[in-house]
């Protein structure tokens, strides 16, 4: 049994704003029923939701940006589990309302530096068993940007644990001025070419990059992809510099929460044995987005952010020519407000075909799973992306680009994969609307044949993304170190 500390900015169920929060409260919570003594460090936002008790531990004194400050660790634990979660209450830095990134109006904390240097701090005193938690970590675990500074940081201990950087998304690499590593008071050793320095900035993210023991990233094809100019965003010369310890690993999925069987948001609970009942969520879902309920209509979805990784630029390209085909279409997301704008007005426009629904909904998302025919996901890059797996599982076939964690779990539908049984979606190549539509247009032709979609559907639905799996590669990983 290893002892593992799992430092993250967010955690579902407690705080979520993306994908990070998925693997944070899923991992763990795996790595835990292996045997592993896991712990998660997390900071206290004031947004944070906790359903179990939460309990003062310990008061550790830190060095912050100048002067020592005394943080509280408050522990609580993520529901359904015993994996233990230790908060880091600093009210100055997260009692703030809201995202833990950004404020009302989406700019970032002008404080986001310090927030999270005290975070990585705090880790660094947690592993080394300096916190009067009586527990030292074998293992350090860091996850995106925010934590890059643990590794650094460790990196200049005399007996240190090991350490593992996970890269979730490469377009967030926490940037700043050269004057936040001066304000932040952080070790002169750090900043050179090899360390955090990037470019005459601080890079938080370069910190996990450069120090870290072991690299991963959220899926093979994204491992390789992070070592090219074109998804590296500037660091795909250190990257590949340091191949022989990066690797790409799935994530995997909870999959108790997303099970068609046993899901307590869908109108009609199936499996792949009773596929038949799949019609009922989609005269739900049909209903609740006010379209005419037609059963022999294909109903495509999309949940997502609405940026420009996401390939909304697109379907929005697209949509003119998609609205001629007898489909529907089904939105659920937020992001950028030209986009929102532009995809209510074609929902106004074409009011029997088309529906949108600006922001999240859990529930809401679980329906349009089970309920759509067809999910779309034209990402320009995707580290890993989720939508794509649970929408298998639901029985619902996704249409992808050919990259990142899409390409390595999506099988095009081509003669030879039908005819093995390996098909579960469509692929296209380029980020064009031409090629998009093009991977639309096939999708109604095999809809059209119902005996082909069927045996697509039940492909995707026997393939296994639990977490179990996933967490296997990681414990194979911290054992390797």
């Amino acid at each position: 049994m290893k002892k593992i500390l799992f430092v993250t900015a967010e955690a579902h169920p407690l705080i979520k704003t993306g994908g990070l929060a998925d693997v944070s409260g899923s991992l763990p919570k795996a790595l835990a029923e292996l045997g592993e003594d896991v712990r998660i460090l997390i900071p206290n936002y004031q947004a944070i939701k906790c359903a179990e008790a939460v309990y003062f531990k310990s008061t550790v004194r830190i060095a912050d940006a100048g002067r020592s400050v005394d943080v509280n660790l408050l522990e609580t634990r993520l529901p359904d589990s015993n994996v233990i979660v230790w908060l880091v209450d600093f009210a100055e830095y997260f009692g703030l309302p809201g995202n833990p990134y950004v404020d009302a109006s989406g700019e970032a904390w002008p404080n986001n530096a310090e927030r999270f240097a005290l975070l990585c701090r705090v880790a660094v005193e947690v592993a080394q068993n300096r916190s009067y938690l009586d527990w030292q970590a074998d293992i350090v675990h860091c996850n995106d940007w925010q934590t890059g500074l643990v590794p650094a940081l460790l990196s200049l201990e005399s007996r240190r644990p090991a350490t593992v950087f996970t890269i979730h998304n490469m377009a967030y690499q926490g940037v700043f001025e050269k004057s936040a590593f001066t304000a932040l008071n952080l070790p002169n050793a750090l900043w050179h070419m090899g360390g955090v320095e990037y470019n005459g900035w601080l890079s938080f993210l370069k910190g996990g990059l450069a120090y870290a023991d072991r690299i991963t990233t959220v899926s093979p094809t994204y491992a390789d992809e992070i070592q090219t100019a074109d998804y590296g965003y500037g660091l795909e010369g250190l990257l590949s510099y340091r191949k022989s310890v990066l690797s790409g690993i799935i994530n995997g999925i909870d999959a108790e929460h997303w099970d068609p069987a046993a899901d307590a948001y869908i109108a009609q609970a199936f499996d792949s044995k009773t596929l038949a009942k799949k019609l009922g969520n989609k005269t739900a879902l049909q209903a609740q987005f006010a379209l005419p309920v037609d059963k022999k209509i294909p109903l495509f979805a999309l949940i997502s952010r609405l940026v420009e990784q996401k390939g909304i630029d697109l379907i929005l390209e697209s949509l003119e020519d998609l609205l001629a085909e007898p489909l529907q279409f089904v939105l659920l997301g937020s992001g950028d407000k030209s986009f929102e704008q532009q995809l209510l007005a074609f929902a106004e426009r074409y009011p029997n075909k088309m529906a949108v629904k600006i922001g999240y909904d859990e529930g809401l998302s679980h329906l349009i799973e089970a309920g759509a025919d067809v999910f779309l996901m034209p990402s320009r890059f995707e580290p890993c992306g989720l939508n794509q797996i649970y929408s298998q599982r639901y029985g619902t076939i996704p249409i992808v680009r050919n990259t990142g964690g899409l390409a390595d779990t999506v099988t095009d539908t081509l003669p030879e994969s039908i005819a093995n049984h390996t098909a579960t979606g469509f692929v296209f190549n380029d980020a064009s609307p031409g090629s998009f539509t093009e991977a639309v247009k096939r999708a109604l032709l095999v809809y059209s044949l119902p005996k082909v979609w069927k045996q697509l559907q039940v492909n995707g639905m026997k393939k296994d993304y639990s977490w179990q799996e996933s967490a296997k590669h990681y414990q194979a990983l911290y054992q390797d170190i």
